[in-house]
Parts: structure tokens; sequence; C-alpha cells
């Protein structure tokens, strides 16, 4: 068995003899390490799908990226304030999936976030808080609900002057979605897509085992807390315990809540398990800013979708009905 230390946690693979083996290749691609992992008879088989999976998450990016100024996503935001912009259905749907994600977690989740002014920074060059009125003024622009939909004439209309929307914290799950669906289209019968930590696997390993997540512990990267089988369906680790800051004895994390702007505290990793990448993308964000209690009330309440929280304690929290392997 192999092991391959990835962001949040490691993925444990089984090479056998077996005529199909695991063919892997990691690439660069929206800014973000892709692991990409098919089960394939031979090299040729296996890269072949492996450059498909590339190709359709390369195209996912061109529509969704705000940092390119040709795409759909850039042109949205351009005519933030002046006038509705006319997308195709993908990102108009992936657009309105978001505003559902945000009325589900009571605004914890906002692609409007993009909007937000860069007051924290976690370089180590901060010494103070910033002033409470400026946090305030963080967050003017932000406001799921300011995003205008049609339907009929599949346009996205951003009412504020100046806003923005951003796919940074449901793109990657996004687009592993994607690559899945189009492999399995093609005939692969199994293989993972690992997007920095955003996890989207089906079928099972050559030795008809099921993929294996370890849960890593962010405090002590060496130590295992547990491991999460995965078979049809989605991981994704949100947090980077190294990314805070600590003022008068509280621990602000990078994540920041779009509804206050003040940085989350109490969580360093939040892992969701759900049907798609897309959803636990968004969730692992949302639990994180929601905080543990309230976190994992709101994921017990969602079929099909569970939690692991590590909190900055190093203590390990679930929801309801999480099966993990103890290690």
């Amino acid at each position: 068995m192999k092991t391959y230390l990835l962001p949040g946690f490691l993925l444990l693979l089984s090479f056998t003899s077996h005529a199909q083996q695991v063919w892997q290749r990691t690439v660069k691609l929206m800014g973000s390490r892709f692991d990409i992992s098919v089960v394939a008879t031979d090299s040729v088989e296996g890269n072949g799908y492996i450059d498909m999976a590339v190709g359709e998450i390369s195209r996912i990016e061109k529509l969704i990226s705000s940092w390119d100024p040709a795409s759909q996503t850039s042109e949205v935001n351009r005519n933030a304030g002046i006038k509705p912009v006319r997308v195709d259905k993908e990102l108009f749907d992936l657009i309105a999936r978001a505003q559902g994600l945000s009325r589900l977690t009571d605004g914890a989740f906002d692609i409007s976030y993009a909007s937000m002014d860069k007051i924290w920074k976690f370089d180590g060059s901060m010494t103070a808080m910033p002033d409470a009125e400026d946090i305030k003024a963080s967050v003017a622009k932000v406001g799921y609900q300011n995003i205008i939909l049609d339907q009929e004439n599949s346009t996205v209309f951003l009412k504020l002057p100046g806003m923005k929307i951003g796919f940074g914290a449901i793109g990657k799950g996004y687009a592993a979605d994607k690559a899945k669906a189009l492999l399995v289209s093609k005939g692969v019968q199994a293989g993972i897509i690992n997007a920095s930590g955003d996890m989207s696997a089906w079928g099972s390993q050559p030795d008809g085992k099921d993929w294996k997540v370890a849960i890593v512990n962010p405090l002590n990267k060496n130590k295992v807390f547990a491991l999460l089988p995965v078979k049809n369906g989605a991981v994704v680790t949100s947090g980077d315990y190294e990314k805070y800051v600590t003022f008068n004895g509280v621990r602000y994390t990078h994540i920041i809540d779009p509804r206050t702007g003040y940085p989350a505290t109490g969580i360093i990793s939040a892992t969701v398990l759900a049907p798609k990448a897309e959803l636990a993308d968004a969730l692992a964000t949302s639990v994180f800013v929601m905080g543990i209690q309230t976190g994992i009330d709101r994921i017990n309440q969602l079929p099909g979708i569970e939690c692991v929280l590590i909190d900055d304690k190093g203590n390990i929290h679930t929801s309801e009905n999480v099966e993990l392997e103890k290690q």
C-alpha cells in the first residue's frame, strides 16, 4: 500500500498485480494542486482518461475564473450596478445553487464574499486587530440577496456597484464533480479526483477495497485520527492551521464570516462527506464559519451528509452518523 500526503488528510491507495491498475498524475489547475487517479488497464488508457479530466477542469476554470478578464464571471463583475449579463446555463445554474446554499447556511456561505475588503492579513504582518468600523465596512457590498437571477433570460445582475462574485469556496469541488462525471460517462469504472482537499471518488480500487481517506491532526501532521472509507461520493476538508492570527488570546483563522467580516474561531479543520464535492466544499466552509455546535446541528439536519471537525485544542467532533475507523 502506498500513502500520499494531501492537504488536510492522506489518501491511501492499494497497488496490486491485477490487470487493472491505478494511474495517477499531479497537475496545477485553477491555481491549485489536482491529483487525478483513475483505474485503467494500461498507461495509454490511464493517461488518456487523465487528459480528459484535465481538459474538463481547464474548461471549468475558463468559465468561472474571476481572474480571467475574458470569463463570463468577470463580465458579470464588471457590470455590477450597471446591467444584467447573459451567461451560459451552466454558470447560471451554478450561481443559483450557490444562492440556495447561502439560504441553507444563513449566509455563512456566500459567493459575493469576493466583494469583501481585504483588511485581514495572515502573513505575520498584522500587529493589532482592525478597527471595528473598518471590519463592518469591509462587508458592505457582500450579500447573496443582491445577486439577481433571471432564469428566463439566463442573466445575472449584481445590484451594488463594486460588488463581485467568486467561486473560491465552491469552484474546485464543482470542477472535481464535473471531471468525475465526464470520466464515468466515458466508462471509467473507478477513480478519485483530489482538488487540493476537495475529493470526488467513485468505484473501488483494483483489489476491490474502498478508497480510504485518513484524517490527519492539523496540529501534528504525523498523527492520524481515523480512516474514512469513501465510496461513490465526496470528501472535502476546509481550513489551514498555518494561516491564523492571535489577538487577546483568541485565534482567528483565514476563513472569514461574510456576514460580519470577522474571521472564524474555534475550528482548525472541517471535513464534510456529501454526495458531491461542490456541496461538501460549500458546507465545509460554512461549518467553519458557523462553529462547532451550530455547524454540527445543521449537518445533522441534512440527509446523506456528515462532518468531522477538529477544534483549536486538537479535539475531534463528529455529526451523528459518521463511521470512522479509529487508529
